[in-house]
């Protein structure tokens, strides 16, 4: 695949999201301020709005590194492809960095995504591809460590109660692949933190000494 000036990144997501022959992960809306109640601590009442979330998602979006330790190689994030800012101030450009896959694995694996984010919808979509021709005219390749994805990050709720939302388009149908994918998110859905990149946000961006509590039966590990 090839990028193109004509890409509708929304048209293509929401193909592949109601292709049935693909592995689909809705998770649940994120009531970011609700978790951060009842699973950590501040020094001082803390309260995240939806122009923060919405902040944090634009900065993850252009310099990923640093909000997913866990996922992307340091130093392995490069943009090009950027395009002029309309009046929409709908800002689209390519992205490439080395990332774990989704189901594990300790290896790197180079993942190219066409990204646009809407400041209005307040919606980020990357879509993947196997190959795009980068800003030196050269074709570069993505690895296939796992399956080509598409992925759709948005906020939404008030400002004071911002939702976070998140969904994953994974263009496999292999039973064995679909199955562990599908867990990987059910696990993420199920733990009682914040993802973290909307962690590292709070404490490095905004400098508050966010800290998990103690909950019964639950690891305190935190970045």
């Amino acid at each position: 695949m090839e990028q193109s000036d004509l890409l509708d990144h929304v048209a293509e997501f929401e193909r592949v999201w109601n292709d049935p022959a693909y592995t689909h992960s809705a998770l649940p809306p994120l009531d970011v301020n609700e978790v951060i109640a009842n699973s950590y601590e501040t020094p001082t009442p803390f309260t995240m709005t939806r122009d923060m979330l919405w902040d944090m998602e634009v900065r993850k979006a252009r310099n990923p590194a640093p909000y997913l330790p866990s996922v992307m190689e340091p130093g392995s994030v490069r943009i090009w492809g950027e395009q002029p800012t309309g009046d929409d101030g709908v800002e689209v450009f390519v992205r490439a960095s080395m990332q774990h896959p989704w189901i594990g694995g300790s290896d790197y694996g180079l993942v190219l995504e066409q990204v646009r984010l809407d400041p209005a919808a307040q919606r980020v979509t990357f879509i993947g591809a196997t190959q795009l021709v980068d800003d030196s005219g050269e074709l570069v390749k993505a690895d296939t460590l796992q399956p080509l994805f598409h992925v759709e990050h948005a906020v939404a709720g008030t400002d004071s109660r911002p939702l976070s939302l998140w969904r994953v388009a994974n263009l496999t149908d292999a039973r064995t692949t679909r199955e562990a994918l599908t867990r990987t998110f059910s696990e993420l859905a199920g733990q009682p933190w914040l993802y973290e990149y909307i962690e590292i946000y709070i404490r490095q961006d905004l400098h508050v000494d966010l800290r998990r509590r103690q909950l019964p039966g639950i690891a305190q590990s935190q970045d």
